[in-house]
């Protein structure tokens, strides 16, 4: 989750009043508007639940009126206090965090609790539209929507809700996996686009896990249109004589044949991303990400138009970050920059051989999506390392929460990293920070030039094994 509070805003209160708001942004998007008591009063609640000794510091109040620069001060301290929060595995899954996002996220968008109907796309093209409330969380939609696939209990976990963006081609440009702490359709209503929808697709990466899928019906259904969809759009590469094969599966209606012989190709089971830039091998290269098979796939086409491809394994990712920035104005004082130039970059630490790492840089507006595959990608394979099973992920609610289960509680952050190459263009820091079991902040830098030294994921599933360069 890209989490911030970028901005404070004044508004009139009930009263005429006026109030400073925290706009607290998710993924570069608003999220929800809050008062410091509310934030306060959440401080308070995690308090009593969990301890003084595991909440972080909360901001003091203050007796006078703020100046401006206290405002900003304190917008600073409540984005480092909810970060804090957020990364923190017991107090950012809590119910008790995730209720106060989801109900400060209705408020904001003066959305009323009822009942409405929902529509969430099947890889097929099919939708399926399920009754729920406007309050609903994103768990309470899976279950509805596998409800009305006859999707047995036990095979849910292996599905997510994903906000997508239709492309003109009909295609699905992936904006996020929805989360616990928001509702989906408050969150896709808000953004006021019918572009924007909400698809039902596979949540894992390893491939023998299609077994336990294809088992049921309705699994094997749902996998099976997820797989002919990404050969139609070109995700899983097809020769001739394996289109062929495949063709004839199909008229025969072998769906476990199908998927068995797709399994086989190249790409399946990747997320294919929309066309970006990269840093790697040189600045200013375009390229095409793929992730799947815990690694990113690089197809890269170089300054001379010759195409690359290599793929860069999540076991020798050192760490990770996601900034969101724009470049620093040289215009005229007070002069905005234009939406474009505000950036999105993934990088990350990789060890190119046993001696030698090295950063690379992803500019996307993706670059989100991209952080939570990888995490997903870490997560699963320490819930394996571990003995665990996709099935144990996660538990079912307990007093209407959603637990993490033991094995992904255990994943630990690595000690402390370097920091990356400063030698960068400079950058003005907007926000970023992301969730994730491994997250730690680092250090602090306000320098002109930071381009977010403290907002990186550690990677547990690091093993340090380097050969040939990629």
């Amino acid at each position: 989750m890209h989490f911030s509070i970028p901005e404070t805003e004044t508004r009139a209160g009930d009263g005429g009043a006026a109030y400073v708001a925290y706009n607290i942004h998710v993924n570069g998007v608003l999220h929800c508007r809050v008062r410091y008591s509310q934030l306060l009063g959440l401080h308070e609640q995690l308090r009593k639940e969990y301890g003084t000794n595991v909440v972080p510091a909360f901001p003091p109040k203050k007796i006078f009126t703020l100046t401006p620069a206290e405002v900003e001060q304190r917008r600073e301290q409540l984005e480092k206090y909810m970060q804090a929060v957020r990364q923190d595995p017991t107090l950012g899954g809590s119910e008790t965090f995730n209720s106060f996002l989801r109900k400060a996220q209705q408020e904001t968008q003066q959305i009323p609790t009822e009942e409405v109907v929902l529509e969430v796309l099947l890889s097929s093209g099919q939708m399926v539209k399920v009754t729920i409330l406007t309050s609903d969380q994103t768990e309470d939609v899976l279950e509805a929507v596998a409800s009305k696939l006859d999707l047995p209990d036990d095979l849910v976990g292996y599905f997510s809700l994903f906000l997508v963006r239709e492309t003109k081609d009909g295609a699905f440009s992936f904006v996020r996996k929805l989360q616990e702490f928001e509702l989906p359709y408050v969150s896709v209503t808000s953004l006021h686009n019918p572009e924007f929808r909400i698809i039902l697709r596979k949540s894992y990466w390893d491939s023998s896990y299609d077994d336990d899928v294809m088992e049921h019906r309705v699994g094997l259904n749902l996998l099976y249109a997820q797989t002919v969809s990404d050969i139609e759009h070109g995700w899983i590469l097809v020769n001739k004589e394996q289109h062929r094969q495949l063709k004839s599966l199909q008229e025969k209606v072998s769906k476990k044949e199908f998927i068995r012989l797709a399994q086989t190709l190249k790409y399946y089971g990747y997320l294919k991303f929309d066309p970006c830039v990269t840093d790697f091998p040189e600045k200013g290269c375009h390229v095409v990400v793929s992730a799947g098979n815990n690694e990113l796939n690089f197809q890269v086409r170089l300054p001379n138009e010759q195409i690359k491809e290599g793929s860069f394994k999540v076991t020798r990712m050192r760490c990770w970050r996601v900034t969101s920035s724009v470049p620093m104005s040289n215009g005229p004082s007070g002069s905005s920059p234009g939406k474009s130039e505000v950036k999105l970059e993934l990088a990350f630490e990789y060890l190119m051989s046993k001696d030698r790492l090295q950063w690379v840089t992803i500019t996307s507006p993706q670059a989100i999506m991209l952080s939570i595959c990888l995490q997903s990608m870490v997560d699963e394979l320490m819930v394996k390392k571990s003995g665990g099973s996709i099935r144990k992920m996660f538990r079912r609610r307990a007093n209407g929460a959603l637990r993490r289960s033991d094995s992904q509680q255990a994943v630990k952050s690595p000690p402390l990293l370097d920091s990356p190459d400063a030698s960068r263009e400079p950058m003005a820091k907007l926000s970023s920070k992301l969730t994730s079991v491994s997250l730690r902040g680092i250090s602090h830098s306000s320098s002109a030039n930071d381009v977010g030294a403290n907002d990186f994921h550690g990677n547990y599933a690091f093993e340090g094994i380097g050969d040939e360069d990629l």
